[in-house]
């Protein structure tokens, strides 16, 4: 997610009245977010928010269990925007406030701490995260929000550190790996080879999720496919290094500049990263994308029943069964 547009936030009617209890469904969302009030007035969206009671019929609505909610914390350090006050205090409570949302609905939720990787109190971040019950599953990073660039010596090493100090404290790692857009970032082969043989070394026990496919939403970026090749290139050789490493659809089916062509092509890269490694997704819920209009564009993939069951019945190590 978080390259954000304005938004409303507030919940539908027909999603309230359908929670009535927790679903039974069984399918997992492997990429959902919730803001605070004060997360989305630095973001720029509208409204208060969204909270856990609210997100919780919007997945109802799309037939879905269980969901990892990754904080947003890192929007308050985003370069791209006017530095606040007090910036890692607000940090510390965007965290804190996810972690407090997800405890109220601990079998259906799971959350995830998150931090601009290239601060000097990252890790220091990360470990007081591993210490909360409700965030010490993992830790979600984004690369275009932190403005991170890979081939800059000083920044990979921080975010080399970062990566270790989330498999030392167990923690998986979802990670947006496309650098910033509107500073024009280099993306591609390149970059997705660092990602291989740089930082995925430093997290060798800990599932690694890379967010939208490698990309940053939607599939029109032909820098998305290149680095998403690499990685399809390195699963055929068997490198052990991407053994716990897995990709989530979220954000990608059916938004953008989509086609029949594009469609195909999505499908056939799925096929190649393996079904078992693709988890399913919705990104953040938005009105026009709520989880369950990202479930119903997901299912306009051309692909089998029988793989979209696959695909529905992934769940990562993290999410497990419910608490």
């Amino acid at each position: 997610m978080l390259q954000l547009l304005p938004m409303q936030l507030s919940v539908p009617l027909f999603a309230i009245l359908l929670w009535s209890a927790p679903s039974p469904a069984q399918i997992a969302d492997h990429h959902q977010h919730l803001f605070s009030p004060e997360a989305a007035l630095h973001a720029g969206l509208t409204g208060n928010g969204l909270a856990a009671k609210q997100l919780l019929p919007l997945l109802d609505a799309a037939g879905i269990g269980r969901a990892a909610v990754l904080s947003v914390a890192y929007t308050f350090a985003n370069p791209n925007k006017k530095p606040g006050v007090d910036e890692y205090e607000r940090v510390k409570a965007e965290n804190d406030w996810t972690s407090a949302q997800v405890a109220m609905f601990p079998r259906r939720l799971v959350g995830f701490c998150s931090v601009n990787p290239l601060k000097d109190y990252a890790v220091d971040e990360i470990t007081r995260c591993a210490k909360d019950a409700h965030l010490r599953s993992g830790l979600k990073l984004h690369f275009g929000n932190s403005d991170v660039v890979l081939e800059d010596p000083v920044q990979l090493a921080q975010v080399q550190r970062v990566f270790r100090a989330a498999d030392k404290n167990k923690m998986a790692i979802v990670v947006h790996a496309r650098s910033t857009i509107s500073r024009q970032r280099p993306y591609g082969a390149h970059q997705a080879r660092l990602f291989i043989e740089k930082l995925l070394p430093e997290a060798r026990h800990v599932p690694v999720q890379v967010a939208h496919l490698a990309g940053s939403g939607a599939y029109d970026d032909p820098a998305i496919d290149e680095a998403l090749a690499v990685y399809i290139e390195h699963l055929q050789k068997n490198d052990k290094r991407l053994k716990h490493v897995y990709f989530d659809i979220s954000g990608v089916a059916g938004l953008g500049d989509w086609n029949a062509g594009k469609a195909e092509r999505v499908a056939t890269r799925m096929r190649q990263l393996g079904l078992k490694r693709v988890l399913y997704g919705s990104d953040g819920a938005a009105p026009g994308n709520y989880p369950a209009d990202m479930y119903r564009r997901w299912r306009q993939l051309p692909l089998t029943e029988e793989e979209f069951r696959i695909v529905e019945g992934n769940v990562a190590p993290y999410l497990g069964r419910p608490r």
